[in-house]
């Protein structure tokens, strides 16, 4: 479906996020991964549906409130703690769940993004044993499951749903609203600081290129036509723009440190605020840091990828990019030097160039994608 008929379902109750296959998925596969959830991530709860038209099976996955508490506890997810005890933004403990603000309140307490956070991390860490298999997939030990599987292609998407209220409120309050300051704290609560912090910059940087527009404006306005006048008017909007942005990088330092801390991510490093990456491979060691289990992969086998694969297959793909744009180059002279083609004709380099393009787009996407998840084990 298109992304604005994604937009206007409606999703199903007690739903956070959604789990589709292909319409060629059979049951075994279904039952099989079913069952590693249900015994994997005791704290889910999966109902699976079928849509008669398309034939698709989808896993509809949700979970109770004391399942997304401890889990909330396990991925250190920061919550405001409550004025009497101190105030501010701490990582919660469900041993100390009553110093929360809002605990008491199970549709308030997390907002959507933060109950869809949590499931996803369960979801993706959820590990495969020794030996196990799917059809003619062989997972080593520990491997991610569900990344694997949608990687191959067994799971169609993973994605969590919309809340049509919310958007609804959003769309009146934010995309509809004219010459008014965006909600930063609703789209905070929707999508997540990074998305909130993305559009305080915008808006900020938005706001902030008025002043280089009026004076430019201005400073056009009021120059003569001499040439004399016109380079010493270069010269003070240079001088105006050098000002002007050391201004702004330094206020929206203050502008960024005064939402980070809003926000609860001021004084978190950026290592403890991503999960590890669930596509890692290892083998599983005790950390000499936090005398944890984890995996640990050599870092004299990732130089040897990168020496020798990663270095190669990018030098290769940059010469690929060289030939086909200098022929592409060659193709466009010859074409100029017939002047019996039809006009039409001429355009012909062009359009092959820019097909050229598009398809060492996509393929060069796949091989970076390849490369990343190799190479950065």
């Amino acid at each position: 479906m298109s992304h604005k008929a994604w937009m206007k379902t409606v999703p199903t109750e007690n739903c956070d996020v959604l789990m589709t296959f292909p319409d060629t998925t059979d049951d075994h596969t279904l039952l099989w991964l079913l069952n590693h959830i249900r015994l994997g991530i005791p704290e889910l709860i999966v109902q699976v549906r079928h849509h008669k038209h398309t034939r698709v099976y989808a896993f509809f996955v949700t979970a109770t409130y004391e399942s997304l508490l401890r889990g909330a506890d396990e991925i250190g997810l920061r919550k405001p703690v409550k004025a009497e005890f101190g105030g501010g933004m701490r990582s919660f403990s469900c041993e100390e769940d009553y110093i929360y603000e809002n605990i008491e309140n199970e549709l308030y307490f997390f907002t959507s993004q933060e109950r869809q956070n949590i499931i996803r991390y369960w979801l993706e860490n959820l590990r495969a044993k020794q030996g196990e298999s799917l059809h003619n997939i062989h997972f080593l030990e520990g491997q991610p499951i569900i990344p694997e599987l949608a990687a191959r292609g067994v799971i169609q998407q993973v994605f969590p749903l919309h809340e049509q209220r919310i958007l609804k409120r959003l769309m009146k309050s934010w995309v509809q609203a004219v010459c008014e300051a965006q909600p930063l704290d609703e789209i905070c609560d929707y999508f997540g600081v990074k998305i909130a912090m993305y559009f305080a910059w915008l808006g900020f940087y938005t706001s902030a290129m008025v002043y280089p527009a009026v004076f430019g404006s201005i400073l056009y306005t009021f120059t003569e036509s001499d040439q004399t006048s016109q380079d010493i008017c270069c010269v003070v909007f240079a001088i105006f723009n050098v000002v002007w942005s050391t201004l702004f990088l330094e206020e929206w330092k203050r502008r960024g440190a005064e939402f980070a801390y809003k926000w609860g991510t001021l004084d978190t490093p950026a290592e403890s605020i991503e999960e590890p990456r669930p596509q890692f491979r290892g083998t599983k060691r005790i950390s000499p840091v936090t005398s944890a289990e984890e995996f640990y992969y050599p870092p004299w086998k990732r130089r040897l990828f990168q020496c020798l694969v990663s270095l190669p297959v990018c030098l290769a793909c940059l010469s690929c990019v060289f030939l086909l744009m200098l022929g592409c180059f060659q193709l466009q002279e010859l074409v100029l030097s017939i002047q019996e083609l039809p006009r039409i004709l001429r355009f012909l380099p062009k359009i092959v160039l820019a097909v050229i393009v598009t398809a060492c787009d996509e393929v060069y996407k796949k091989i970076a994608y390849w490369l990343n998840d190799m190479g950065a084990w």
